[in-house]
């Protein structure tokens, strides 16, 4: 099975709208934040420098991850990979390629938010690099660990 990553385009909408609420009902719930981002990805994560992508076996869409482009920095969010497809790599393909395109834009580095129950992806932040940081104010009630990457090493 070859995987490729591609960028947004408006015919993935929908993909990227169900491959998240899917994820947040399985492990929480979708917040009200969530489903506007989720709603608008044009106009609450691309038009404000933000990036979408796409995990793509054959003609499926079977995974996304975003960077949130806010205050100069870039925040890995809206990670997803349908359940039939895990265990495939396809998370870490995903992560790969923001990174990478998270160091091409010059950004100093890259953040997230996430929740300490979800032990799989903490283990792979913590294998790119990621490190905790004080949490601060998040937008999502879910939110209770929040980690940095330094992009400049």
């Amino acid at each position: 099975m070859e995987i490729q990553i591609i960028e947004f385009d408006a015919q993935y909408r929908d993909d990227f709208k169900k491959l998240n609420t899917e994820w947040l009902q399985k492990y929480f719930v979708v917040e009200p934040f969530d489903e506007h981002q989720l709603s608008n990805p044009e106009t609450e994560i691309l038009d404000k420098g933000g990036k979408i992508f796409f995990a793509k076996a054959d003609e499926k869409i079977v995974g996304t991850a975003s960077l949130l482009h806010e205050h100069g920095e870039y925040e890995l969010a809206k990670m997803a990979v349908t359940e039939d497809f895990k265990g495939h790599g396809i998370g870490n393909l995903l992560m790969k390629h923001c990174i990478d395109q998270a160091k091409k834009s010059g950004i100093p580095k890259l953040v997230l938010i996430s929740n300490r129950s979800l032990t799989p992806a903490l283990t792979m932040y913590q294998k790119f690099g990621f490190r905790e940081i004080p949490l601060g104010e998040v937008p999502y009630a879910r939110g209770d660990i929040k980690m940095e990457l330094d992009l400049r090493k």
